[in-house]
């Protein structure tokens, strides 16, 4: 690994990870271009942290505040007064993310069929060896639908709100109004679940947007755009969190940090942070403007891309970028 394979990983993740177009599934692209093969998944974890830092910058505000919201649950279990129906906005989003926090235990469950693997070693698996290329453009495919799944369920939200908001004379409001609050801000246990199934699913499949499929999950819901946006980067965190504890203590077990040079992936985490940093403020702006057409038009396109090649380099049995044979195991 160069410290140039790592600035060119550190921001593709920095910029993936957040734009909903798969960090998994561009660095799977990157590596397989690149012909690195060695500590991909470690490296990948690795570079989490800097985009780890790149949400808490973000975020920090919605940070502080679910901060209060567990004291606040803390003391009122403790005083015996806590309500669920009467949380506040901190309080729910905490329980909320609890909630969407569950289904990620799923990973470690063993796949039945798969000879006792678990669908974390199956992820493993599927973004290492570059004979599961094809896998890769599956999911960006479906990453692009599911974005367009979700534009659509947008603007039957802003449809209705503008319905419900029509004056009294029976003339619509201005023009764009509505959009901007239509749909919940505060979401249930429901939106939780399904959102938390939709991070799963992208930590499995490489290629599978989280930000992507989490936003989609949430507009279909009939969330806010912006709520759900919001909700599925601060649900990220934990997620990074345990990722980054759980590899790392595989990597110390295996001695497989022993062997890693620290200078590229030092630079890895600060492209990534950096980079990160301004996709999530562009990812943002780019929904507020309802500009999410060009990832689906991006991702499918991506898609298509990389199924063309794979089918090549499963004809001809090796990687047509570095003429390494391709490895399945």
């Amino acid at each position: 690994m160069t410290v140039l394979d790592a600035i060119i990983q550190g921001a593709v993740q920095g910029l993936t990870e957040f734009l909903p177009v798969s960090s998994s599934g561009h660095l799977a692209i990157s590596q397989h271009i690149l012909g690195v093969t060695d500590s991909n998944l470690l490296f990948n974890v690795i570079l989490h942290l800097g985009t780890l830092i790149a949400v808490l910058a973000v975020y920090r505000k919605t940070v502080a505040d679910i901060v209060r919201g567990f004291i606040g649950i803390v003391k009122d279990i403790a005083a015996k007064r806590f309500s669920f129906k009467n949380m506040s906005h901190s309080q729910n989003l905490v329980v909320m993310l609890f909630i969407g926090l569950l289904p990620l235990f799923l990973l470690f469950v063993p796949v039945p069929g798969s000879g006792g693997l678990n669908a974390k070693d199956l992820a493993e698996i599927w973004s290492g060896y570059t004979g599961y290329f094809f896998i890769v453009g599956a999911a960006l495919l479906f990453t692009s639908i599911l974005l367009f799944i979700g534009i659509a369920a947008n603007k039957q939200t802003v449809s209705a709100a503008r319905e419900a908001h029509r004056t009294a004379d029976g003339k619509a409001m201005r023009r764009g109004g509505g959009k901007k609050d239509a749909g919940r801000h505060r979401l249930n246990a429901l939106d939780a679940v399904l959102i938390g199934i939709s991070q799963l699913f992208a930590a499995i499949f490489p290629g599978l947007s989280r930000s992507g499929s989490t936003l989609a999950m949430g507009q279909v819901r009939g969330l806010n755009k912006q709520t759900a946006l919001d909700y599925s980067f601060v649900l990220g965190i934990p997620s990074i969190i345990a990722a980054t504890l759980l590899e790392g203590k595989d990597a110390i077990a295996s001695g497989e940090i022993y062997s890693i040079d620290f200078i590229p992936m030092l630079v890895g985490v600060a492209v990534s942070a950096v980079v990160g940093f301004f996709a999530i403020l562009l990812f943002k702006w780019m929904l507020r403007k309802d500009r999410m057409y060009i990832f689906v038009i991006y991702t499918a396109i991506a898609a298509f891309a990389v199924i063309i090649i794979s089918i090549i380099e499963l004809q001809t049995g090796v990687n047509i970028f570095t003429g390494e044979p391709l490895r399945f195991v």
